[in-house]
């Protein structure tokens, strides 16, 4: 075929036949798009300026002739891949540019355009990989490239941007990466409507938060018809139309504090369906602290709303970049997103072009914290900043729910320091939460009488038991197989080292029997105590952060049928939890219960709580976020830094693999091995993750126990890796690595 026209892209028919991507359409479609997304937060003209000129550097000779040869085909389709060794830099010539012609603004999008493949580059060299944009910009070849080059004016001919960045100085970092977001989001929406315009034809076409809220209440209105009048239902009643009575208050922070098993869930979606419906808003993005129990709540919201959700927490996220990987990542262009925490705030410190995607829609959007009690200490200072950010100058709503609200506004300690720059001001949405958590108080919980004194495992087993159904949540995954083995036959195991397809099977197992009013005794980690319906009528819970012991009396007498009142039994395992996150909270609940006689889990505690956990932290900001994302007089930002420093669960520790428990799984990772990463495949691929320590991950890869089975992406080799029971074996745990994942 010939071609004369600069090309930006390529592509093969089936028929054999080549089809080619103009590089001007290109340039243009991608600076019309990012325009479009950038009007949300009002910087449009510095978005299409980005796209404009983000593949300057295709212009040069080098580049054409690559494209046009390199596969010895003819073309290479993948020329536009840039990360991949011996491909031509297509990035730098346009940063370069920008600078040139713009001065400091033009490192601005420089910053955009030289990251549009690699992630967003540090100013200059520090801790994390990757060159630095300092050094891109000396190194005036790339530009020399495409200045003899013959470019049509309506690329390089250009106005300034002259709209201001939303929050000044401290809000640079967020607003740059919110342009990347519009940036990235157009360069990949382009370039797929030319690579795959059967996929790009499928995207669009969602209903608006009015219509689903139709849905909503109509099957709102159908749960209620069939509800028992009982005084739990009666209150989850009262607690749905109150928020729905807040929700046509203006967008800002608000809090939604109910007790377990008040119906948090579908009020807090109730909430954000009227809220978006009265204001405008895109879209709800539900934030959930687990992946294990991520799955339930999706669950229910599809149930309702069909395929307008979508669940994002995939952990698969290829470390090759090619076409495909490029496609599958998400950009979250739906009504309804169900995340995690891990998703959703690493994302706004992200780095890399698939996570930051996806940033852009999150502004005018209305996002469910839900949990927010688990918010990680260590990062819980940047968190809150950008949580302003985003409320202040991006139009997002943010609901708080939990039971037990942690202390989130601006206090200080008693000589006057700031201890936390909080979210102000938070709105509360329930009326009377202290009348609300007298109705529905409807457990008892029995602490021992020496906080100090361990029992051991063998001890608690044969007391546990004596009970034919009870639930027995513990603190650690090793801990909950030490117990489990010791307990009679038939008794269930619980833990994230089962995958959520597994985990899903289990707990609708247990809901059955429980509404068959069979026996059914159950041990498990956290990942119960957050989310997930189950209502036993004793709950053994060992020694936690307070807010641990309210969640696991959340599954105790949920429904409130039980003819007295439930019983939740608090004692001292045989080994103290983990060093970190889990040992702190325990010591906290130590010491403010010491000597006190009432009742633990009245919601006065939870602020004194909270304030003694987060005083006890090493730090709100342990590696600095902040430090790194402060521009200095020149622009000088560590994004890459940041990232790779801004980890909920630290990548270092720990590792997914995908296991291959049923025939589903193994269809899937045959395809995923033959054809590569696609969006539908890598969500379904999420169900069938289990994440592990690293030195365990090293060691079952030296065994050959799991093997590569696409970049960066491990999956189960072994067949007896995989227990049925007990999810996948592993050596006793390093304590160390205990604790991140329930």
């Amino acid at each position: 075929m010939e071609q004369h026209s600069p090309l930006a892209h390529v592509r093969k028919k089936e028929d054999g036949a080549w089809v080619t991507h103009d590089l001007q359409d290109h340039l243009l479609g991608t600076a019309e798009r990012a325009d479009t997304f950038a009007r949300a937060f009002g910087n449009h003209d510095w978005a299409r300026l980005a796209g404009l000129w983000h593949d300057l550097g295709k212009y040069s000779s080098e580049f054409q002739h690559y494209i046009k040869t390199a596969s010895g085909l003819g073309y290479d389709p993948e020329a536009h891949i840039e990360t991949v060794p011996g491909r031509v830099d297509h990035s730098t010539a346009g940063a370069q540019y920008a600078v040139e012609n713009l001065g400091l603004k033009g490192r601005i999008l420089a910053y955009l355009i030289a990251g549009h493949h690699a992630g967003l580059p540090d100013w200059y060299k520090l801790d994390a990989p990757g060159g630095a944009l300092q050094g891109r910009l000396a190194d005036r070849k790339h530009l020399e490239r495409i200045l003899t080059r013959e470019i049509p004016s309506s690329i390089l001919g250009f106005d300034p941007p002259t709209t201001t960045l939303p929050g000044g100085r401290d809000g640079f970092a967020l607003w740059l990466r919110m342009l990347f977001s519009c940036l990235v989001d157009a360069d990949f929406l382009d370039t797929e409507a030319f690579m795959d315009p059967d996929r790009a034809a499928m995207r669009g076409g969602q209903s608006g938060l009015a219509a689903l809220r139709e849905q909503f209440d109509t099957h709102m209105d159908s749960l209620l018809r069939g509800a028992a009048p009982t005084p739990v239902n009666e209150a989850r009643a009262r607690i749905l139309a109150q928020c729905r009575k807040a929700a046509r208050l203006e967008p800002g922070v608000f809090s939604l504090t109910v007790p377990t098993g008040g119906g948090k869930t579908l009020s807090s979606l109730a909430f954000g369906l009227e809220h978006g419906a009265a204001h405008q808003k895109d879209r709800i993005i539900y934030v959930i602290p687990y992946t294990s129990i991520i799955e339930q709540t999706a669950g229910i919201f599809r149930g309702i709303f069909g395929e307008e959700v979508i669940e994002h927490h995939s952990n698969l996220d290829p470390e090759q970049e090619d076409r495909k990987s490029r496609l599958a990542a998400e950009n979250w262009d739906a009504r309804i997103i169900v995340t995690t925490n891990v998703q959703f705030f690493e994302s706004l410190f992200a780095a890399r072009t698939s996570r930051c995607r996806k940033l852009h829609n999150i502004s005018n959007s209305i996002v469910v914290l839900d949990e927010a009690q688990l918010l990680p200490p260590e990062f819980l200072q940047p968190i809150l900043d950008v949580m302003n950010q985003l409320t202040k100058h991006y139009g997002v709503t943010f609901v708080l729910s939990t039971a037990t609200q942690p202390a989130l506004h601006t206090w200080r300690d008693s000589f006057g320091a700031t201890k936390i720059r909080g979210l102000e001001p938070i709105k509360e949405i329930i009326e009377n939460p202290d009348a609300l958590y007298e109705a529905l108080e409807r457990v008892d919980v029995e602490l021992p009488a020496d906080l100090q004194a361990p029992r051991s495992w063998n001890q608690m087993a044969v007391e546990i038991a004596r009970h034919e159904s009870v639930l027995a949540i513990v603190n650690t995954r090793n801990d909950a197989r030490e117990l489990h083995k010791r307990m009679p036959a038939g008794t269930i195991h619980l833990s994230a080292l089962m995958c959520g397809q597994h985990r899903s099977e289990v707990i609708a197992a247990i809901k059955q029997k429980l509404h068959n009013r069979e026996a059914v005794r159950v041990v498990s980690t956290q990942l119960v105590e957050a989310g997930v319906d189950l209502d036993f009528p004793i709950v053994y819970r060992a020694l936690a952060g307070l807010d641990s012991i309210a969640q696991a009396a959340g599954r105790c007498n949920r429904e409130g049928v039980m003819p007295g009142r439930g019983r939740v039994v608090v004692f001292i395992p045989p080994k103290s939890a983990p060093p970190g996150h889990l040992r702190r909270a325990a010591d906290t609940t130590i010491s403010l219960l010491h000597g006190d006689s009432g009742n633990p889990l009245r919601r006065d505690l939870f602020q004194r709580y909270f304030e003694n956990f987060y005083v006890r932290a090493p730090s709100l900001d342990k590696h600095g976020i902040g430090e790194q994302l402060a521009p200095d007089d020149g622009l000088a930002v560590q994004f890459r830094t940041a990232a790779y420093k801004f980890q909920l669960i630290d990548e270092s520790v720990y590792r997914a693999v995908i296991v291959r428990r049923n025939g589903e799984s193994k269809m899937l990772l045959g395809k995923l091995e033959k054809d590569g990463p696609d969006r539908w495949l890598m969500r379904k691929l999420q169900r069938y993750t289990v994440n592990i320590p690293e030195y365990q991950f090293i060691k079952l890869e030296a065994d050959q126990e799991i093997r590569e089975i696409w970049s960066g992406i491990f999956a189960q080799h072994s067949d007896t890796l995989y227990h049925p029971d007990l999810g996948l074996m592993t050596e006793a745990g390093n304590p160390a690595a205990e604790g991140l994942i329930v």
